[in-house]
């Protein structure tokens, strides 16, 4: 299996630091709004990416943080007239329940920046005792020209970050580009006791380094997030990791493109977004995952309705076949080469997410075997042995693609209110109401249904539904 590393700008074999176990770290939300797509289009990326480790075998401790304590906490917690930690409690169930409706599987970990104080100050004494880290009047700053390799993962030298930097001059720095691991305590802002005696409140960039560090070991495998996030977020969190610990951080760097608006990047900032809530709420949380992993994880999606309804016609076809596969009765135990072909079928899928999670190549595999198992089970060719292999293996698929879960579950809140048996019941009376040419009542009866989130489908051999995505 390779993966596409950002700190080696080039494809890898994935090889964990011990066998089948897997230390992964995502960066997670800051919990000042609800989430945008955005937001979700990284969850779902980096919960394809866990879910196919799991697939091949691997035991994953999945770690995703909440930033509790920040620069806009602080700003919309002032302005809402409430602490910090008030606003995170309303904020956090929200990203839960928006990551919930999309499948996407909750973290192993998922620790508060609140909560690793200590690890943070901890890990600030140690870069300060190598003189690495310094006081200043207004926080404690990392010395950036001490770490020699910092500017690897952005691909940029120190000396030309120097001289391209347009950064205010700072006369407590003593460099423009020393970044702040600690913040001098100001009124109105939340504050604990800090390096050197210092009260006050961490800077971003410890506090990933510190949970991760603290939860996974001073090295571990992947680390991951939006491809936002490389300069200088993540590039100062293997900064000051390296330098405290003497050791290698995370060893392979996954980022996940933008959603773009417009060609522009989907933000809070540049008013551009639509919340979760707002896009479930016009369509179904598998068309919005379907829509998010369909696209390889680096590249950025351009956000479209017309995009979601292809992903929506895509995902009809995927749920029409799970439903007739789930309701064949073979006529035999025994039938032809259908499991050797299911197994080649599976292989091409295997193959392409296996080179850096190729979607669209996993997906084409998938399209082939649901059209040849189509084909079969219309022909009524499929032993009980070939039926048994067809639905194992599309068990494997969706264990990694995670659709039919919610498919199943929440296919429409209104679809939800009528059973399989009513909804036959009411196609019976509409049956009838069109032989005796009751049309009126005919059409009330597919209007009620429809209002129910029930398509109906007339054609010349007779009468089909499905629930509405």
């Amino acid at each position: 299996m390779k993966l596409y590393n950002s700190l080696t700008r080039k494809k890898e074999e994935f090889t964990p630091l011990r066998d089948k176990a897997v230390g992964m770290y995502v960066c997670g939300p800051t919990v000042y709004d609800v989430g945008h797509l955005g937001h979700a289009r990284s969850a779902v990326a980096f919960d394809l990416i866990r879910r196919y480790l799991v697939y091949r075998g691997y035991d994953v401790t999945f770690v995703s943080n909440i930033t509790d304590v920040e620069d806009k906490m602080i700003k919309r917690a002032q302005l809402e007239g409430i602490t910090e930690a008030q606003l995170a409690e309303k904020i956090i169930p929200e990203y839960a329940a928006d990551y919930g409706a999309l499948n996407v599987l909750p973290p192993d970990h998922q620790p508060r920046a609140t909560q690793y104080i200590d690890q943070m100050v901890e890990l600030i004494e140690q870069l300060l005792k190598k003189e690495i880290a310094y006081v200043a009047d207004d926080g404690v700053y990392f010395r950036v020209d001490r770490s020699p390799t910092y500017g690897a993962l952005s691909g940029q030298k120190l000396e030309e970050l120097q001289s391209g930097a347009r950064v205010e001059v700072d006369e407590k720095k003593e460099n423009p580009l020393d970044f702040a691991l600690w913040k001098k305590h100001k009124p109105g802002e939340p504050s604990w006791k800090g390096p050197a005696g210092m009260e006050g409140r961490p800077g971003w960039h410890i506090e990933c380094s510190a949970m991760s560090t603290e939860i996974l070991g001073e090295t571990f495998d992947i680390h991951g997030g939006g491809i936002d996030l490389i300069f200088p977020h993540h590039e100062d969190e293997i900064a000051q990791a390296e330098m405290a610990t003497g050791k290698p951080f995370a060893r392979y760097w996954l980022h996940n493109g933008h959603i773009r608006v417009d060609s522009e990047k989907m933000s809070k900032s540049l008013g551009n977004f639509f919340t979760i809530k707002d896009i479930l709420k016009k369509y179904h949380p598998a068309v919005v995952r379907y829509f998010l992993l369909s696209t390889h994880y680096r590249m950025p999606i351009d956000f479209s309705d017309e995009l979601l309804e292809q992903a929506k016609n895509g995902l009809e076809r995927i749920r029409g076949f799970a439903r007739q596969l789930d309701s064949y009765k073979p006529d035999s135990a025994v039938g032809g080469t259908y499991c050797e072909s299911i197994a080649e079928q599976e292989e091409a899928f295997r193959t392409a997410m296996d080179d850096d999670l190729n979607i669209s190549a996993a997906l084409a595999a998938i399209a082939e075997f649901i059209r040849s198992l189509n084909g079969a089970m219309s022909k009524g060719l499929l032993s009980e042995e070939e039926v048994r292999c067809a639905r194992e293996t599309f068990k494997r698929f969706d264990s990694v693609l995670g659709l039919l879960d919610i498919l199943d579950s929440a296919s429409s809140a209104s679809a939800a209110e009528l059973s399989d048996d009513e909804v036959q019941a009411l196609l019976d009376e509409r049956l009838t109401a069109r032989a005796s040419k009751d049309y009126a009542r005919s059409d009330q009866l597919r209007d009620e249904l429809n209002n129910k989130g029930i398509i109906i489908e007339d054609t010349s051999d007779g009468t089909s539904w499905k629930r509405a995505l």
